[in-house]
């Protein structure tokens, strides 16, 4: 494009010096500034054209990495995960019952503290295996978190750690097709808070060892399996308790895997096939009071402004005015470029010049508030508080703002963002509670814990597409960064934009058939995670 620039700036010199000629001479010069005209337009669309085939054969061509196009890891399985009718009829009935217990957590200080209880005792009966076997140990820490320690027959590999939560959001039950804690099944489903978060990973994780001890397998990596009891509250309690005992014992771990990204089921328009996303990220969160004093009086003698009108307007410039866009600078730019590919065209060809059309996609994702969320640090008001009496000036507004972070943003940064947005001494801003977004965990051709994740999805969904990925809601995850840098989140959930909303929505519910390919995924991720490969070379050198 530089040399087309040039040309036309050579051909606009000479047209310059032709309408400079004599006055004999102006006829010829409007024939020649004709002929530069057109040979101008002409060099502009053939360099249009030889621009576009560039694009198309950057999108014919493109690699998105090349982790993606090959399985760097053979298949180490020793077992099939063939289950019988009557182990179906057991998993089943063990994830029924585990739903049937309401382990809610409405707050750090309100917890269900008789269902956890009744969670603890429920265990043993469920998988009476997994407590009988000397691989296996129990401890039960905070009181009701559960961490399993289950012992390798190779000590020099370094252990992993499989991570879920036992509790559940409130209801309102009168919004639910059948009672919440019933475990009902109906038309292949089973409907109960807790089916998709996160009872069918924790029940589904130990009903996969218990399985696997059955069958008499022996791991040769040992690893753990953590169940925290407030995730859903922070698990200030119970999964920083479990990384604080791990941490005390000098662990350190190859990878993690948890919650917080699923299989994607026609949800993205334009793909080809379903995706399974394993996040390798989350973004951070941070909760602000906004505060506003102002003189009380009768409501017959008003003020100017009311604490009310001042707080109003600072949300209302925050809503309006949303944090800046920042796609591109974390990991959702390489889970678009490798969802290309499996595009439809044109798609396809937009998803592999990114570097040109990132500013479009940016404004197309952010109309869409789940797709905004990948896109910028996410703003929600909460709650709004104000007012003591109707006929009473309020001397006190306040409200909540719940904030989620893009990778690239940070909370320091957000407190810069939101001053200058509101640009009003009289609204005193307190952090309530925030931290950054984690670190990204390697997921290249060399991280251990991404390839075999990976590779388990392809065993067990071959027509899965699979990519990196940020998960926008928070785990427990980051209470376990100090023990690797391996962090990954991915339950094999088969979510359709129907089931979006009933995560700590009414009517949750799991097909019978999903929640089996649940239990299979585990069963094969602990064989292949029985690898010894010296594949990350982010661990210091030492062996995986």
């Amino acid at each position: 494009m530089c040399g087309l620039f040039s040309v036309c700036l050579a051909l606009l010199q000479c047209s310059g010096l032709l309408w400079a000629a004599p006055a004999a001479d102006r006829c010829s010069a409007e024939m020649n500034r004709a002929r530069i005209v057109k040979l101008t337009a002409l060099l502009v669309l053939c360099a249009f054209a030889v621009f576009l085939v560039a694009l198309l054969i950057r999108a014919h061509t493109f690699q998105p990495g090349s982790w993606q196009l090959r399985d760097c890891l053979p298949n180490n399985r020793t077992l099939a995960a063939n289950f019988t009718p009557e182990e179906r009829d057991e998993l089943l009935s063990v994830f029924k019952g585990a739903i049937q217990l309401p382990t809610v957590s409405t707050s750090y200080s309100e917890l269900n503290i008789t269902a956890l209880k009744s969670f603890t005792d429920y265990l043993p009966k469920a998988f009476p295996g997994v407590f009988s076997s000397d691989l296996v140990r129990h401890e039960i820490i905070a009181n009701y978190s559960h961490l399993f320690t289950v012992r390798g027959s190779d000590p020099g590999l370094r252990p992993y750690i499989l991570t879920a939560h036992l509790d559940v959001v409130p209801v309102a039950e009168e919004k639910w097709d059948f009672p919440p804690f019933s475990g009902e099944e109906s038309d292949g489903y089973l409907y109960g808070r807790g089916t998709l978060d996160d009872k069918a990973s924790a029940v589904g994780i130990l009903q996969a060892l218990e399985f696997l001890l059955n069958r008499g397998y022996v791991p040769r990596r040992a690893f753990y399996v953590a169940i925290g009891h407030d995730e859903e509250v922070g698990g200030d309690n119970g999964a920083r308790n479990i990384a604080a005992t791990l941490e005390s014992r000098g662990v350190k771990l190859s990878f993690l895997l948890d919650e917080g990204s699923v299989i994607l089921d026609h949800i993205i328009p334009g793909l080809k096939k379903p995706v399974a996303v394993i996040a390798v990220t989350e973004k951070g969160q941070a909760l602000f009071s906004l505060k506003v004093n102002t003189q009380t009086g009768h409501s017959s003698m008003p003020m100017r402004e009311s604490s009310i009108g001042i707080l109003a307007s600072a949300v209302s410039r925050l809503e309006k005015k949303p944090m800046p866009r920042m796609f591109g600078l974390g990991p959702e730019l390489a889970m678009f470029e490798q969802l290309g590919p499996e595009m439809s065209f044109p798609l396809n060809i937009i998803m592999a010049n990114l570097w040109l059309f990132a500013p479009i996609i940016s404004r197309t994702l952010e109309k869409n508030p789940s797709m905004n969320a990948l896109v910028r640090t996410t703003t929600a008001v909460t709650e709004f508080h104000a007012g003591i009496k109707p006929n009473v000036l309020p001397p006190t507004a306040n409200a909540t703002l719940n904030f989620r972070i893009h990778p690239a943003h940070s909370v320091q940064g957000l407190i810069e963002e939101m001053r200058y947005t509101i640009d009003d001494d009289r609204v005193k801003i307190d952090l309530l509670y925030g931290f950054d977004p984690l670190p990204t965990s390697p997921h290249d051709e060399l991280a251990f814990g991404y390839q075999i994740i990976r590779t388990t999805v392809q065993n067990v969904f071959p027509e899965v597409f699979v990519i990196p990925g940020l998960s926008v809601a928070n785990t427990d995850t980051r209470h376990y960064q100090h023990l690797t840098e391996g962090l990954y989140r991915f339950v094999p959930l088969w979510i359709t934009q129907e089931d979006t909303g009933r995560i700590h929505g009414p009517n949750e519910r799991i097909s019978v058939k999903n929640y089996e390919e649940i239990v299979r995924f585990y069963f094969h991720l602990i064989q292949n995670s029985d690898l010894n490969l010296r594949l990350n070379v982010h661990s210091s050198g030492h062996e995986l």
